[in-house]
């Protein structure tokens, strides 16, 4: 127990994480140092893995090993105050039963996913106001079930990878941010445990922005490196995929105004940002040549669909999708 948890009459939370993967894997160790009873619904290598060695973190040349409660069944798993949802996006409507199992009544939803998130126009004014995203969250399943009061937000700005079933390497740790979309103080606990546990989380007063902050980076760099099998470097290296580039992110900004976020900013000075992170390979292009699925509709389905709702144009965000999709549709 740190001094500030002994301060603040620190007590144990139970968090339970579906999908401890390279992100889920690392916040969970970060909870597993502040001290918090984790569990993890796992399958296969990655549950024995986990059963016989623990969660294994690599940062560097440092290893370090939390023991953890591990099973398949979520029936054998103790009910949470955290719920941790490190799973790819698209992939959460098809688990919905198995979230509903380990949900308790106050449990709190911490959904650590890139794109759009089924809770964002949830208690969210103007013109998108109660929107439900069939391309996020078909039939609205996941806004039933974890409506946006008990949910904590996160934008992940960091990267890692699993090594081996149960084994997690961090490669770079920028940010964690974390916030209350219906206006509540969830956060703040869970910002304090991760920064207990080591992490760079922080409390942030707008979640919704900085979630569409980063998706404005993502919904190009990811389609496009996926469909021409380019690193970020290779892509903004090159003038007609940058300028492809900055006419998405014209498109994106333009519905960013009619939602009624401040204004998105420089898009030249953000697309020099992304430059100087060097030829990184996306997620969406490990993804593709992992044979993986791709994570479409939250990533640029969404924002297509958003454009048709809201009646703006969107071409170049539009023909990237279908290209998109049918990209994925041929895989193998």
């Amino acid at each position: 127990m740190t001094s500030s948890q002994a301060a603040t009459g620190f007590a144990p939370r139970r968090v339970t994480v579906l999908g401890a993967g390279a992100i889920g894997g690392w916040m969970a160790a970060g909870f597993c140092r502040a001290g918090h009873d984790v569990s993890i619904l796992a399958r296969g290598e990655s549950l024995a893995a986990l059963q016989r060695n623990g969660l294994v973190l690599l940062d560097g040349e440092r290893r370090e090993t939390h023991r953890i409660t591990a099973s398949h069944d979520p029936r054998a798993l103790p009910r949470a105050d955290i719920l941790l949802l490190g799973l790819k996006a698209h992939d959460l409507p098809a688990n919905t039963a198995l979230i509903e199992a380990l949900l308790g009544p106050e449990t709190l939803v911490l959904p650590a996913i890139n794109g759009i998130p089924w809770w964002f126009f949830e208690s969210f004014g103007g013109p998108a106001a109660g929107l439900t995203l069939q391309s996020v969250d078909p039939g609205g399943k996941l806004g039933a079930l974890m409506p946006a009061n008990r949910v904590v937000g996160v934008v992940v700005h960091a990267a890692s990878r699993v090594e081996g079933p149960g084994c997690i390497r961090i490669l770079k740790a920028d940010r964690l941010l974390l916030g209350d979309p219906a206006g509540g103080n969830g956060s703040t606990a869970i910002v304090e445990s991760l920064t207990d546990g080591g992490l760079p989380a922080a409390q942030v007063s707008d979640i919704r922005l900085e979630v569409w902050s980063k998706l404005w980076g993502n919904s190009n760099m990811n389609p496009l490196s996926a469909l021409a099998r380019a690193d970020a470097a290779q892509l903004i290296d090159d003038p007609g995929t940058r300028e492809l580039i900055r006419g998405m992110m014209m498109e994106m900004a333009g519905l960013w105004r009619l939602i009624g976020l401040p204004d998105p900013g420089d898009i030249d000075g953000r697309i020099a940002i992304t430059r100087r992170l060097g030829a990184f390979r996306t997620s969406m292009l490990q993804d593709l040549e992992a044979g993986r699925s791709l994570e479409i509709g939250p990533v640029i389905g969404g924002l297509v669909e958003l454009a048709q709702h809201l009646k703006h144009p969107a071409p170049l965000l539009s023909g990237t999708h279908a290209l998109l999709r049918l990209l994925d549709s041929n895989r193998g």
